[in-house]
């Protein structure tokens, strides 16, 4: 066996071909940034696991041109539960804490989707292969994993053959799962029960939407002794889930035959002549954990690898695919040079207090119902406002505005602004908008203030007036590069020195106006 072809070099190493670690693994590669994924499996699963994708979810795919192919394969549901002893029998709408289509209009260019995990993935995947950048390879699982200050070292195993293969990476991404091998050899323990409950599934075909008729929800929850469980929709057509707790002294269902659970999905639905289709059963236990911490030296923890979740509350995929993203624009920046290490002390920073927000809500027997302006606050709090503003191209969200780099908006009031980003030594992109008085008002603009704002729609700098907008700029600039170890971005106007670099053009736009500088 030659070196070339034991030895890899890669800038980021990626262990996970799930949502967490395909989202990171594209927002690195659209920025250029070599990366290889590897994933145990020989395939994308096959099963619907998660079916929903919350509002910040989905602006993420949209933000990546994928809104339309996300939801080919999702269907039309409200975000709303529904309670009765059966499906035929009357029953009452609970709510589910996601927004509807009226009430995500208000806060976000687009709504949830009711999409199954095997379709997104597939799409995901897609959209990686679109770029250079980045390697896949199935079949191929890590068995060690050895972190320090110079990078990180990991041997590979393909699957089927069984040769060994040594990658060194300068940062890893541990996006392999509840049970991650990452985790395990970086020996980061986790805490939280890990045995809440214990579930069967069925996925199975039947013609629920003949009668369920306009009662189209997300979830469909069943009370009946016999039958008590969940139904829910995964995927287009009439395919679904029937999920049953496996409580003490039922335990033979965790050995159920085809033929037993067909039986309670006969009587979940009311219909003793229906003959579901059953695809696949399974198995699974609840757990609401979390990783005693998401990172050492140059590995990180995302996803189920960093916390584990049950089903209440929908939030375990969305968490992942955030995680996934938040890192993978970090280490980008910090790749390309556009920020300092320091910048990736911010993602468990960040994360964090979001996974513990979401775990604590999944453990909660209570946990699935919760009011939709505190579960959308929980979801897409951090980012600045969506509004609509009008262009000779149609309708574009102020989220739609925000690129790679920094975003910095004004009101009508710009010209100091103007003059500070043109001036500005800095080593990412930065675009300046300049935006009508109502839409800057929405955002806090006021006169002839500003505001700075992160890829990710987080703000960077926020300032009520211009009175020293290239010192105030600089600061923030420099502070968002991580210049200083270990510090993050500073409040508005704290003082910072710029980081040297490569100076990107930087685009000035207002509605009527639009002028590019170099």
């Amino acid at each position: 066996m030659s070196n070339a072809k034991s030895h890899t070099e890669v800038s980021v190493l990626i262990v996970g071909a799930g949502p967490a670690g395909l989202t990171a693994a594209i927002a690195l590669a659209r920025q250029g940034v070599e990366c290889l994924l590897v994933e145990r499996r020989r395939e994308l699963s096959g099963l619907p696991r998660a079916t929903g994708m919350n509002l910040r979810a989905m602006e993420l795919m949209r933000s990546w041109g994928l809104e339309e192919e996300v939801r080919d394969g999702a269907v039309d549901v409200e975000w709303n539960g529904w309670v009765g002893d059966t499906l035929s029998s009357a029953g009452s709408v609970a709510p589910l804490g996601w927004p509807s289509r009226a009430q995500s209009a208000v806060v976000s260019p687009t709504k949830p989707a009711c999409v199954a995990q095997d379709h997104l993935e597939p799409v995901l995947l897609r959209h990686l292969a679109s770029f250079g950048a980045a390697r896949v390879r199935f079949a191929t699982e890590v068995t060690a994993v050895e972190a320090g200050e110079e990078g990180v070292r990991a041997t590979l195993r393909d699957v089927a053959t069984g040769e060994p293969r040594t990658v060194h990476a300068r940062y890893l991404v541990g996006a392999d799962g509840a049970h991650s091998a990452v985790r395990t050899s970086l020996g980061i323990s986790m805490h939280g029960p890990g045995d809440l409950d214990r579930a069967v599934t069925a996925l199975f075909r039947a013609p629920l939407w003949e009668l369920l008729g306009e009662r189209r929800y997300a979830l469909y929850d069943i009370n009946h002794p016999d039958a008590a469980g969940i139904i829910l929709p995964a995927g287009r057509g009439d395919r679904w889930l029937y999920g049953t707790r496996v409580r003490p002294g039922s335990e033979h269902l965790a050995g159920a035959t085809e033929e037993q659970l067909r039986r309670r999905i006969r009587v979940a639905v009311g219909d003793p002549a229906l003959q579901p289709r059953i695809e696949r059963i399974g198995a699974f236990t609840f757990a609401a954990q979390l990783a005693e911490r998401f990172r050492k030296e140059g590995a990180f923890l995302v996803g189920d690898a960093a916390h584990r979740m049950t089903p209440r509350g929908g939030n375990g995929m969305n968490t992942a695919i955030h995680d996934g993203h938040d890192l993978g624009w970090k280490l980008a920046w910090v790749l390309r040079g556009w920020a300092g290490p320091a910048l990736l002390d911010s993602y468990e920073a960040e994360r964090r207090p979001v996974a513990e927000h979401n775990t604590a809500r999944s453990a909660d027997p209570e946990g699935t119902v919760q009011d939709v302006a505190q579960a959308t606050h929980a979801d897409i709090g951090g980012r600045i406002a969506h509004v609509w503003l009008r262009s000779s191209a149609g309708r574009r969200s102020t989220l739609d505005l925000l690129g790679d780099g920094l975003t910095l908006f004004t009101g009508p009031r710009r010209a100091a602004w103007e003059a500070a980003a043109a001036a500005v030594s800095r080593p990412m992109p930065l675009v300046v908008y300049g935006l009508d008085p109502i839409v800057a008002r929405a955002l806090g603009i006021r006169g002839a203030g500003a505001l700075l704002v992160r890829p990710d729609g987080t703000p960077a700098g926020w300032w009520p007036d211009d009175a020293h907008a290239g010192t105030a700029l600089r600061a923030a600039v420099a502070s968002g590069s991580a210049v200083e170890r270990g510090r993050g971005l500073k409040a508005p106007g704290a003082a910072g020195r710029p980081r040297a670099g490569r100076s990107a053009g930087h685009l000035v736009r207002s509605p009527g106006h639009s002028r590019e500088r170099r």
